[in-house]
């Protein structure tokens, strides 16, 4: 019969410290292999983006301007402090009545369901979940709204200009190249004016991705050779340049470019597990004066106030952000240099003559 070894008090102590010393090892193993994990799927997605990069990442701060430049500058507009109106100029004979009638042609969507939104689980909250919509037929433009067209506009009704016309001039340089720095109220106000309306997010949706679910207008695939994104180009660039990037219906810029004011409210899906705090209007403040010296400022939340929501992506844009199912969202006083828009119009609107 075997019996226990006597175990002496110090040796008791020892295989305890050696127990103890094994379970840090073990833990501290497992947190490495962790820290590894999650490193490895950074580098991933970091590759995957550098992948989908349309110029050398290196080469970024070159192309970046100031943070709030282009808010602050239309700030001073909508305090009155920016030069002038538009010059009175002939900005109809500026294109050839063949260029005017092609900005001027919309695409025809059908009625029917399609899928909107993604189950995508890396993609931001308010993308989420997928779920299917009905719309009625309808035409969206098949371009975004250029400087040419909104310079008649400006002719037509002594609306205010874009705060980066300088003294209120229109380029000649850029009549093709969609009009940026405009308002959700500057986008609503054009629209009226050419008996059209801005789309809703659902019919913006839509046309940018048909039927199908597709990722991208064109498809599943990022290809950069298809869009104005990353800063490729530096900045925007003429409405009909990409022809091989256009949505199943045919229009252009539905990814990249400029982002697009629509006409809805930012507000959840159905069944979205987004934070309710996601959609409500923030606005920063300080509690004091010297806080404010600090620059010690916090959000507090606006009642009442809503935020429109903006799609497509723009030419600042990451890959990712010009998904057609991707979600922004700005206040509508808002004006920035690359927000623009395109109208829409119920399929049994006349169009314009």
């Amino acid at each position: 019969m075997k019996t226990n070894p006597v175990i002496s008090e110090a040796e008791r102590i020892r295989r305890k410290k050696l127990l103890a010393a094994t379970a840090v090892t073990c833990v501290a193993l497992v947190m490495v292999v962790s820290a590894w994990h999650v490193v490895k799927l950074g580098e991933i997605r970091m590759e995957d983006m550098r992948s989908k990069a349309t110029y050398n990442l290196s080469e970024m701060p070159s192309h970046v301007r100031a943070a709030g430049e282009d808010i602050n500058r239309h700030a001073m507009n909508e305090l009155g402090k920016a030069a002038g109106r538009v010059v009175a100029v002939d900005v109809e004979r500026m294109l050839s009545r063949e260029q005017w009638l092609e900005l001027e042609t919309m695409v025809d969507v059908p009625a029917g369901e399609f899928v909107m939104g993604t189950n995508r689980a890396e993609t931001d909250p308010q993308n989420r979940p997928e779920h299917k919509v009905k719309t009625a037929a309808f035409r969206i433009d098949r371009y975004l709204v250029t400087v040419a067209q909104y310079g008649r506009f400006l002719g037509a009704t002594l609306h205010r200009p874009p705060s980066d016309w300088d003294k209120g001039e229109i380029s000649r340089t850029r009549l093709m190249f969609p009009v940026t720095m405009v308002s959700w109220h500057d986008a609503k106000a054009y629209c009226g004016w050419a008996k059209k309306r801005l789309p809703t997010e659902a019919e913006w949706e839509k046309a940018a991705r048909g039927t199908d679910g597709r990722r991208w207008p064109w498809g599943d695939t990022m290809d950069p050779t298809r869009l104005n994104t990353y800063y490729s180009l530096g900045g925007t660039s003429e409405v009909n340049k990409f022809a091989n990037g256009v949505s199943p219906y045919g229009a252009y810029d539905m990814a990249g470019n400029v982002s697009e004011w629509t006409d809805s409210a930012f507000e959840p899906y159905p069944g979205s597990t987004a934070s309710a705090e996601l959609f409500k209007v923030k606005v920063p403040v300080a509690d004091s004066p010297e806080d404010m010296r600090n620059k010690v400022i916090g959000l507090q939340i606006v009642e009442g106030a809503m935020y429109k929501v903006v799609r497509g992506g723009s030419f600042k844009s990451d890959p990712f952000s010009t998904a057609t199912y991707h979600r922004n969202f700005a206040l509508p006083n808002l004006a920035s240099d690359f927000y623009g828009f395109r109208c829409a119009a119920d399929a049994h609107t006349p169009k314009k003559k």
